[in-house]
């Protein structure tokens, strides 16, 4: 049995004609670019989300560009992150001439410590930008408390945990605003890339709006330096053919986890997802540890079976960001993390034999080790 790391079909095939009929609408329309298809989007996934607005951009990372952009944050600022977290959370910060300066993550849930922030923020601190990793919302009550201690603002990350919620608030309703990516492999997934912010804050959402459409609210009539990062109107279609589906494939995605966990559990040295008291995780990934991570990667793509690393190599040890001086040792969860991590297969409608599958290779690795 092959078994891909992810598989699309069980979402896309019932939604084909659907979704085929909503692309045959916007291409009769001839209005490809800020039209209706945008518009109702932007309204459904506000509401969804819990918030006044929602301003579609051409991909996750402009989301979070555009949003520390409107917060006016520069060179000079310095943006506290996760020292563990897929580098464009890093980038956005860089885009716009500003330090990211690590914090360690929770080594049991891989999301950002709120224990150790205090200890980094200085007099150039503008703000604070967790991420809600792999799918698990953060500790965003104890995150959001230092913010106003310290009079920081707060952006999520919100790219891989769209409909997760922390108490019973959805991530990406917390911060002054948010960005996520609709990615075709996330959790909500376009046909290509897109992505959007989401804000209570009207003034910032007017400011997005003319920064993502080259600083222009009226057409050739430029107010500010902006951006051409607009979400275009067939990703949109798509996107609000497929919103109303978000639960039940969340559903699925927990019900595999579930099955992972009553099958996993006790193997080895593997350490399979801990859920933080007060999060609810969607599993946009499940991830599993063990100091054994490349020989496992190994048989399991031996016998057949997908699976990715979450992330390989941590930001601060990227060639990119060799100029900040991170040494090897700097921040050693991100690094224990980056080691040990394996993504294993799932997706909506991956099939309970499937999963069972995957864990008698697991298994059977451990078995001979």
């Amino acid at each position: 049995m092959h078994i891909p790391f992810l598989s699309f079909a069980p979402q896309h095939n019932p939604l084909r004609e659907e979704i085929l009929a909503a692309i045959a609408a916007v291409y009769d329309k001839q209005w490809y670019i800020l039209g209706d298809e945008v518009r109702v989007f932007e309204a459904a996934y506000a509401l969804y989300n819990q918030v006044n607005h929602c301003i579609g951009v051409a991909n996750g990372l402009d989301a979070l560009h555009l949003t520390l952009k409107a917060l006016q944050v520069g060179p000079g600022d310095e943006v506290i992150v996760p020292s563990n977290t897929y580098i464009a959370t890093w980038l956005a910060i860089s885009f716009v001439g500003a330090t990211p300066v690590p914090v360690e993550p929770n080594p049991f849930t891989y999301n950002l410590d709120p224990a150790y922030i205090e200890a980094v923020i200085t007099s150039r601190t503008k703000g604070i930008m967790p991420v809600h990793l792999y799918g698990q919302a953060c500790a965003m009550g104890p995150i959001m408390t230092i913010a106003e201690r310290h009079g920081l603002w707060v952006v999520e990350d919100n790219a891989q945990a769209q409909g997760s919620a922390w108490e019973g608030r959805l991530t990406g309703s917390f911060g002054a605003a948010n960005g996520t990516s609709f990615y075709p492999g996330k959790n909500l997934g376009a046909l290509g890339d897109a992505g959007a912010i989401t804000t209570n804050s009207e003034e910032l959402a007017n400011q997005l709006r003319i920064l993502r459409n080259y600083g222009s609210q009226q057409k050739y009539y430029n107010e500010v330096i902006g951006h051409n990062s607009r979400l275009d109107e067939l990703q949109a279609a798509v996107l609000s053919v497929k919103l109303p589906h978000l639960l039940v494939w969340t559903q699925q995605r927990q019900e595999v986890a579930r099955l992972y966990d009553q099958h996993l559990r006790g193997l080895g040295d593997l350490i399979l997802p801990a859920i933080e008291v007060g999060a609810t995780h969607v599993y946009h990934l499940y991830v599993v540890r063990t100091q054994f991570r490349d020989a496992l990667q190994q048989h399991l793509t031996k016998h057949g079976v997908g699976t990715l690393i979450h992330y390989p190599v941590p930001p601060h040890r990227q060639q990119a960001y060799a100029h900040l001086h991170m040494n090897l040792g700097t921040y050693p969860i991100a690094e224990e993390l980056a080691a040990t991590s394996l993504s294993l297969p799932l997706w909506p409608g991956m099939q309970s034999e499937q999963v069972s599958e995957v864990a008698s290779i697991v298994n059977s690795f451990f078995v001979n080790q």
